[in-house]
């Protein structure tokens, strides 16, 4: 098997049992034995199981951020579009925590409380790098910091109630709340130059 071939048998099955049992309850050795390569042949193409989370978590995201920044683009005005893309945005963030990582272990391990700001933080310069290439969008350093202080303000909100919340149900209150009283207070700010 060639290097790309393997790598991406790994990728394949981690994603299943991420997906499945969560990634605290996969093991390497169940990673392997899915993907039908030895233990070590893993740590060969990735340092830990946390490196492989990683790679599956940017590749979703960057597949993801362009899709969100290029939709509905021309189509609305300036805060619309924004509004729509933070919130877009978000809900991709709960996805890849709900999905991949489970939220019991977000809640209960500090070193994936460090992982996910580690991610929330490339997934911040993603957003900016893609918004910034759209036709259209202002390019002096001014705005350009305030749309870096919408999506840090954004993200900083939206995870500290996935943190707090005690299940979906509480998530998906504290998402229309967040979007109806607080979202477009800090769209205006970051438009109004």
């Amino acid at each position: 098997m060639e290097a790309d071939k393997i790598k991406d048998s790994i990728k394949r099955a981690a994603q299943e049992l991420f997906r499945k049992f969560g990634y605290h309850k996969t093991s390497v050795n169940e990673i392997a034995k899915k993907a039908k390569i030895a233990k070590a042949t893993i740590y060969k193409y990735f340092d830990s199981k946390e490196a492989v989370l990683h790679v599956l978590l940017m590749d979703y995201i960057k597949a993801s951020v362009d899709d969100l920044v290029q939709s509905n683009a021309n189509d609305i005005d300036e805060e619309a579009y924004l509004n729509n893309l933070i919130m877009k945005t978000c809900r991709l963030s709960y996805t890849v925590c709900n999905e991949f990582i489970g939220w019991d272990f977000i809640r209960e391990s500090t070193n994936s409380q460090d992982f996910l700001k580690n991610l929330s933080n490339e997934l911040e310069e993603l957003l900016m790098a893609s918004f910034i290439q759209l036709p259209g969008i202002r390019k002096h350093e001014t705005y350009q910091q305030r749309l870096r202080f919408l999506i840090k303000c954004s993200k900083s909100i939206v995870f500290s109630f996935a943190f707090t919340s005690v299940s979906d149900s509480d998530v998906r209150k504290n998402f229309v709340s967040f979007q109806k009283e607080i979202l477009p207070y800090l769209v205006k700010a970051a438009v109004s130059v």
